[in-house]
């Protein structure tokens, strides 16, 4: 018998193609078990994504969106897929427990040039270099937080620096109100706030009216207020090659900012001293060239350090003189907590010139700081944070390279955590020994937390308290008749406040 076993071209192409798909199916089930969910998010627009949705508070919206997707989700900003992140316990996981797959910077366009330099809270690139460079900078800054003072009445050079600024902004306040009878602070403590930056940058303050001193603060200014608005260009890629003042205005903004640090950090490169510490400056450069110096790669060179005190400046400028806008308009709007700090003062201080140390028995005014962290939020989100390698979060999967979003003002205001959050109640955070609650003040989040968290935080704190108190100790602040207080935000990337004129009106004691 003879078999025939010629196979026709026909049935050769049917049996790939029967293959393939067995081949397919199966992987299929074996990969349907193990496929990870994208996060939930609402539908989203051709090239503009979600930005219309978003609203004059986007921290708000973003909260109610979190009742319908939870408390990780994604939604497209422009043409960027952005991971939004609420609740204690998921910002935890990001910040803390996963922080080193959540440690890195999105690409965006504002971000490019404000890492020119290597900048510390700006830079994309999260690795060993960058580890190094925040060692370095919370050295320098330890340096001149504990320093010997040149006064012995202080115990550091920043609290040197912060009790002369406050004694010239009371006598600053006392001049304006027995000339006017009512004014707008912000412009003094605006310079104060600036003049400590300064004293700690560079070893030197301005008088208020100097020429200079004031150019760079409203170039600092102009600075947080260009970038901190939602840049379009940071979200639609294509717009950054556009010549439109809202996109470049930052980067021109930035370059004359970096251009009056880089000149005094020369300065100090051709005039330091290992043997006399004059500031921030110099302890970058003495931390450079000692300890790290054994390497050329264990320092930073002379751009890192002039983009590195280029974010301490910025750092210190913002948070600092927005808490302190929004602590007067507060004290105003609530003359009985105003009036239960005086008392606090009057009773564990007296006339002695507050001090850092002065934080331990002034229970109640620790308390006032941290709800106006709390309750203003102030800055809503942390700076933007993106995925270093693929991830997951919630069970879902989160790919490497993906912008997210830490919305801290929904933490701040978790009906979970904080009983009836919208009101504005300090003693929340006193336990029945009316002692402070240290447990529930780092539940507030305005600095962040882990890997990427502000460096300042001890230094704004300590610089905050001190401003609050010096001026409570002396005077009393009120509102000018008829002026109206208006308690509105108003969103950059930072919340700031809607002030009609003579609505923060400081008057004498």
């Amino acid at each position: 018998m003879i078999l025939n076993l010629a196979v026709t071209p026909g049935e050769v192409t049917t049996s790939l193609i029967i293959l393939v798909m067995v081949f397919v199916f199966v992987r299929a089930l074996r990969s349907k078990g193990r496929k990870q969910l994208s996060p939930p998010g609402p539908w989203s627009f051709p090239i503009i994504g979600n930005l219309l949705q978003l609203g004059e508070h986007p921290y708000l919206t973003l909260m109610e969106m979190r009742k319908k997707y939870g408390d990780v989700f994604l939604l497209k900003l422009g043409m960027v897929p952005v991971l939004v992140v609420n609740g204690m316990e998921m910002v935890k996981q990001v910040l803390l427990k996963d922080g080193e797959h959540f440690a890195g910077r999105p690409n965006m366009y504002t971000f490019s040039f404000l890492a020119e330099g290597k900048s510390l809270s700006f830079s994309v690139n999260y690795g060993e270099s960058w580890k190094l460079h925040k060692k370095i900078a919370s050295k320098a800054l330890r340096t001149l937080s504990n320093a010997e003072a040149k006064s012995s009445t202080c115990s550091c050079l920043l609290e040197e620096h912060v009790t002369e600024e406050v004694s010239e902004l009371v006598t600053v306040f006392v001049e304006l109100s027995s000339k006017n009878g009512g004014f707008d602070p912000r412009n003094a403590v605006t310079c104060a706030v600036a003049n400590v930056v300064c004293a700690l940058c560079f070893g030197k303050r301005y008088d208020h009216s100097d020429e200079e001193f004031l150019k760079i603060v409203k170039t600092n200014d102009d600075l947080l207020k260009a970038s901190s608005a939602a840049n379009p260009a940071d979200f639609i890629p294509c717009l950054r090659y556009l010549p439109l003042q809202i996109i470049n205005a930052p980067r021109e903004f930035y370059r004359a900012l970096n251009g009056f640090i880089a000149l005094h950090v020369q300065d100090h490169l051709a005039t330091y001293d290992k043997d006399h510490i004059r500031d921030i400056t110099d302890a970058l450069i003495n931390v450079c060239h000692n300890k790290y110096a054994a390497t050329k790669t264990d320092t930073l060179n002379d751009s890192e350090i002039i983009s590195t005190v280029n974010d301490l400046f910025g750092a210190g400028f913002e948070t600092v003189s927005t808490c302190l806008y929004w602590s007067f308009l507060y004290l105003i709007h609530y003359p009985e907590i105003q009036a239960k700090i005086q008392g606090e003062i009057d009773g564990n201080i007296g006339l002695k010139p507050p001090r850092f140390e002065d934080r331990k028995i002034l229970p109640y005014t620790e308390a006032f700081i941290s709800e106006v962290f709390r309750h203003a939020s102030f800055l809503p989100f942390t700076i933007p944070h993106c995925t270093t390698a693929d991830t997951t979060l919630n069970g879902y999967f989160i790919p490497r390279k993906t912008c997210t979003f830490i919305n801290m003002y929904q933490v701040n205001h978790d009906e979970t955590i904080w009983d009836n959050p919208s009101l504005f109640r300090p003693d929340r955070f006193l336990n029945e020994n009316r002692e402070l609650n240290k447990s529930l003040v780092e539940k507030v989040l305005i600095f962040g937390m882990g890997i990427r968290k502000c460096l300042g935080e001890d230094v704004a704190r300590n610089e905050i308290f001190i401003f609050i108190t010096a001026v409570l100790q002396q005077l009393k602040l009120k509102k000018c008749p008829r002026a109206k207080l208006d308690l509105t935000p108003t969103y950059g990337g930072s919340v700031s406040l809607r002030c009609p004129s003579g609505s923060q009106t400081p008057g004498l004691k």
